[in-house]
């Protein structure tokens, strides 16, 4: 349990909040982008160090991809309240993570209790974990903010998509596995 890489991740965690706060209470911009580089940097160096120390663990394997929903979410929903995106980008992420965990009871009664992450999820949440920042960046005025706005909305549509795209075929896994597969039985 108390490994560097898990250590990484609660500090991560702690992020969150922090990048909430400097949204929406002294909208420290510069400092909100930081803390979601130390974000990103920490994603990467948690798994890293993990593979490297062998210290792979089971809550590893849940604060990762517990932390990259939860800052998404952070983002979407400071955004949103900024007027930097539009309320259905905001709602549309969190929708699709609400539709995927109903699948998690389903996934239970087969003795699983989730999918593994697959390449096009780890790819959707690379363009969102991109394009939230550069749209930050892009809500000011010049050319530098004109072209994050740009290359933030390109990541944030791709992104959206790979995210959706991403959970239609993760509910696509959970129904093989649920015709494929026998239901526990409990004696």
């Amino acid at each position: 349990m108390l490994t560097v890489p898990n250590l990484i991740s609660l500090l991560r965690l702690l992020g969150v909040p922090l990048f909430l706060y400097l949204v929406l209470g002294p909208e420290a911009d510069v400092l909100a982008l930081v803390v979601l580089m130390l974000s990103g940097v920490t994603d990467f160096l948690d798994g890293w160090l993990a593979r490297k120390l062998d210290q792979q663990s089971e809550i590893g394997q849940l604060l990762d991809p517990i932390a990259d929903r939860l800052y998404i979410l952070a983002v979407v929903v400071g955004l949103a309240m900024r007027d930097i995106i539009p309320w259905w980008v905001a709602l549309s992420l969190p929708l699709r993570d609400l539709l995927l965990w109903g699948l998690v009871p389903l996934l239970r009664t087969r003795g699983y209790s989730a999918l593994p992450v697959h390449f096009l999820g780890k790819a959707a949440t690379f363009n969102l974990l991109y394009a939230f920042p550069l749209l930050l960046l892009g809500d000011a005025d010049g050319t530098v903010a004109t072209l994050a706005q740009v290359f933030g909305w390109a990541f944030a549509l791709w992104g959206i998509g790979l995210y959706w795209w991403a959970g239609v075929l993760y509910a696509w896994q959970v129904r093989k596995l649920l015709a494929t597969t026998e239901r526990l039985r409990h004696d």
